[in-house]
């Protein structure tokens, strides 16, 4: 049986949701341990048994948290060689890619960035991504010893795999482990309603509300449906709303049950991002949009003028954020 090791990342204390997703995954590719490297790795174990991990490898050493890059790709790159797996997968984090170009630079071995799923492929494994800005899908033959992989969030639906007690084994920080730059301070943004990633419905906004200060159209229609707020890539490089808002190839992936684009054109770098979503409703004044072709529902009209009659009906019917 294959064996298949996973770097699991926590956030505020527990698994990060791709995490989960790659557990997830691995589990239908062979048997599966896990390494953690962060100090509040132990009380994350339970949930790695239950996705799927029989053995989690903890690194708790405070160098993790303090420094960046350089301790954790020393230990995972020392427990690659120690292990030998068939597969290393990575979540496809800002964290993560930068630790999995390190190993890989490090030990020599194959690295895919941004795949979206990975199949046996004759002795190794084979893995599925898109190129040309998403326009064409591919499959990557991973050649050579433990391949790594990074990937994308929201590509596999993560789901438990029953109470499986993990096997907890200390992982120590190699004592030749370079430090490198260090953490001096680290913000957590405070957020208002659903995270944007895990939210059932989204609505986001593009270049067809014409200017920053009609945003704020889409903010308030994502309080009344008790969503989050997502952005084009334009909108974003214009600095009408945060980079974190940015759905698409260079943003996030989102799946949920109700998107809504208010003024997006559809180009394929956003499209990449939200096409998993259950439904779709498009509101754009181009009857030729390429956001129609993804559409369950399509208004062709100009946003600034169909999402405030949308929001005054909502209100209208006791809709209340």
């Amino acid at each position: 049986m294959a064996r298949v090791l996973v770097y699991c990342e926590l956030l505020q204390g527990e698994p990060a949701p791709v995490s989960l997703e790659a557990l997830t995954l691995a589990r239908e590719l062979g048997e599966v341990s896990a390494v953690v490297l962060d100090p509040e790795g132990e009380r994350a174990a339970p949930a790695l048994g239950r996705y799927g991990a029989g053995t989690v490898h903890l690194g708790a050493d405070a160098a993790y948290r303090d420094y960046l890059g350089q301790p954790a790709a020393a230990a995972l790159g020392a427990l690659v060689q120690e292990l030998d797996p068939d597969l290393v997968l990575l979540g496809a984090t800002y964290d993560a890619r930068d630790l999995a170009a390190r190993v890989s630079a490090r030990l020599q071995l194959t690295l895919l960035a941004n795949a979206t799923g990975v199949v046996p492929s004759g002795p190794g494994f084979a893995a599925s991504s898109t190129i040309f800005g998403a326009t064409q899908a591919v499959l990557t033959e991973l050649r050579g010893r433990s391949p790594l992989v990074l990937l994308r969030p929201k590509s596999v639906s993560a789901s438990p795999a029953g109470e499986v007690e993990a096997r907890v084994l200390p992982l120590s920080l190699p004592p030749d482990a370079p430090r490198g730059p260090r953490r001096l301070e680290s913000v957590v943004a405070a957020a208002a309603g659903p995270q944007l990633e895990e939210a059932k419905v989204v609505v986001s906004g593009g270049r067809g509300l014409q200017e920053a200060s009609n945003f704020e159209l889409v903010e308030r229609l994502a309080r009344l449906l008790h969503g989050a707020v997502g952005a084009s890539r334009a909108v974003v490089d214009a600095g009408w709303t945060p980079y974190a808002r940015q759905v698409g190839q260079t943003g996030k992936t989102v799946k949920p049950d109700l998107y809504i684009a208010c003024g997006i054109s559809g180009a394929m770098q956003h499209t990449v991002g939200m096409k998993g979503a259950k439904h779709i409703v498009a509101i754009n004044r181009d009857p030729d949009a390429p956001i129609f072709k993804l559409a369950d529902l399509g208004v062709v009209g100009d946003a600034l003028k169909v999402v405030p009659e949308l929001i005054a009906e909502l209100e209208r019917r006791g809709v209340s954020a």
